[in-house]
């Protein structure tokens, strides 16, 4: 036997094992700290705005005195929002140019309030959340009034801001 020749180590079941363990653990690791890190680092995100002026439709399309429900695409949809990236709001027109835009979220558990023309209410279905016309807290558990939309009339046309969805901790 040659003094250069040495024999080739063999790896036993016991220490592939073990490297493959700690493989598997390393891109296990890896797999579930990407996504908290995205979520710890996205406040830090800038470049985006999070909301943006959505055009609802002509003003002559909401009857004076009444409220009716409208929906606008969210202007920071992607491929795979499908049908969800159409959001409903409730639009008030009081007179003139005077609107008031609701959301359809109830401050309560974010159940979606419905319009009840002859009562004048906005109703939530889910804990009995009760709201007067011009969206203020009439009965129920909800902590507070309905959440506007900024809005604004230009040219004819009923804009309101969307994109971002109300929290209790920031409105719309």
């Amino acid at each position: 036997m040659d003094s250069d020749s040495r024999p080739t180590p063999e790896v036993d079941r016991r220490g592939f094992l073990l490297r493959a363990g700690v493989v598997l653990q390393a891109l296990a690791a890896t797999i579930v700290a990407l996504p908290v890190l995205g979520y710890l680092l996205g406040s830090f995100r800038s470049g985006r705005d999070e909301q943006k002026w959505v055009r609802l439709g002509p003003v002559s399309g909401f009857a004076e005195g009444r409220t009716r429900m409208a929906t606008y695409r969210n202007p920071f949809r992607v491929a795979w929002d499908g049908g969800t990236d159409e959001i409903p709001c409730w639009v008030r027109r009081v007179r003139g140019d005077t609107f008031q835009v609701f959301s359809v979220h109830c401050t309560h558990l974010g159940c979606p309030v419905r319009w009840f023309q002859e009562s004048g209410l906005f109703m939530c279905p889910c804990h009995g959340g009760v709201f007067y016309a011009d969206g203020s807290r009439a009965a129920g558990p909800p902590p507070r009034d309905l959440y506007r939309y900024r809005h604004k009339v230009e040219r004819g046309d009923l804009w309101i801001l969307g994109g971002r969805l109300p929290t209790l901790g920031q409105g719309v």
